[in-house]
C-alpha cells in the first residue's frame, strides 16, 4: 500500500515510534528512524521487512539538527511523504516547583519540534499534493493530570497544531491527524510497572492492574502495533478525509 512512500518517524528507536514504523515498513514504506535508543537493532528488525531504512540522531530539542534531519532524509529518498511526530520526554513535578529548564525541554521535544518537522515536510508534500502527518499526542491531550503541566500543555499544543494543520491543507491531498494513546505496554512503561511490583511487592499482573485502574477502563494496555494499525490507515486513501481528528486510543480514559 506504501511501497515508493518515506516515512520519518521520530523517537523511532524503541516503544511506540518503533512500532509505528515496523507496520508502515510491513506497508512497503521506507523509514527514517531516529531517537537516542539504541538504533542498531531496531533498524535491523525494519530492513529485515523488506525496506530502506536511514537513522539520523538529531536531537528533537535542536531546530538545526531537525533541518539537518529533514535535509539528509530529502537526500536519501527525495522526500518525506509521511511525517509522524513521536519524539517525547516527561517530567512529573507541582507547577510551582517545576524545574524551568525541564519545561523548556518538555515544550521543545514534544511540541516545538513537530511544528519544525511539519514546515519543512509541507513544502515537499504540497508540491506532490500529497502526504500525511500524523501526530503522537496523548490522552493528556484532551484531558489534564495533576504534575504534569508541561506535558498535558504540550500534548494539547500539539492536537492543536494538529488542527491548525489539516485545515491549511484542507483542499489538498495532505492531510494532518493526532493520535491520542492512553496506557501503552512499551519498555518505559513496564519500567514504572517492574517499579510499583518491587516498591509495593506485588506481582507483575498486579502492578499492571494498579496503574490502568488509575484511568484506563478496559484495563488493558494498547500495543505499539495497534497504533502503528492506526497510522497504516490513517495513510490510506479511505482516510483521505479524515482530517484534523484527535483520535483517543485510550481504552476509555477520555469516556469517563
Amino acid at each position: 500500500m506504501l511501497h515508493g512512500k518515506t516515512a520519518l518517524v521520530t523517537g523511532s528507536t524503541s516503544g511506540i515510534g518503533l512500532g509505528i514504523a515496523q507496520q508502515l515498513a510491513r506497508q512497503g514504506a521506507h523509514i527514517v528512524m531516529n531517537g537516542f535508543g539504541e538504533y542498531a537493532a531496531a533498524q535491523q528488525a525494519i530492513e529485515s521487512l523488506g525496506v530502506q531504512t536511514l537513522y539520523h540522531g538529531a536531537d528533537m530539542s535542536k531546530p538545526a539538527e531537525i533541518e539537518a534531519m529533514m535535509q539528509a532524509a530529502a537526500a536519501r529518498f527525495g522526500k518525506v511523504d509521511i511525517l509522524v511526530n513521536n519524539a517525547g520526554i516527561q517530567h512529573v513535578a507541582a507547577v510551582q516547583d517545576f524545574p524551568v529548564e525541564r519545561w523548556d525541554a518538555v515544550m521543545a521535544i514534544n511540541l516545538s519540534s513537530a511544528f519544525h518537522t511539519s514546515r519543512l515536510a509541507l513544502p515537499a508534500m504540497l508540491q506532490a499534493n500529497w502526504g500525511r502527518i500524523i501526530n503522537i499526542a496523548s490522552a493528556h491531550g484532551l484531558v489534564g493530570s495533576a504534575h504534569k503541566s508541561a506535558y498535558v500543555a504540550a500534548k494539547h499544543g500539539l492536537v492543536g497544531l494538529t488542527k491548525v494543520t489539516a485545515l491549511e491543507t484542507a483542499t489538498t491531498g495532505i492531510t494532518c491527524n493526532a493520535i491520542c494513546p492512553g496506557w501503552v505496554l512499551t519498555p518505559l512503561v513496564q519500567k514504572q510497572v517492574d517499579a510499583k511490583a518491587a516498591e509495593l511487592k506485588i506481582s507483575d499482573a498486579e502492578a499492571k492492574k494498579l496503574l490502568l485502574g488509575e484511568k484506563q477502563p478496559s484495563m488493558q494496555f494498547t500495543s505499539p502495533e495497534e497504533l502503528g494499525d492506526l497510522a497504516v490507515y490513517l495513510c490510506s486513501e479511505s482516510a483521505r478525509n479524515v482530517r484534523g481528528v484527535a483520535w483517543q486510543v485510550d481504552g476509555g480514559w477520555t469516556a469517563q
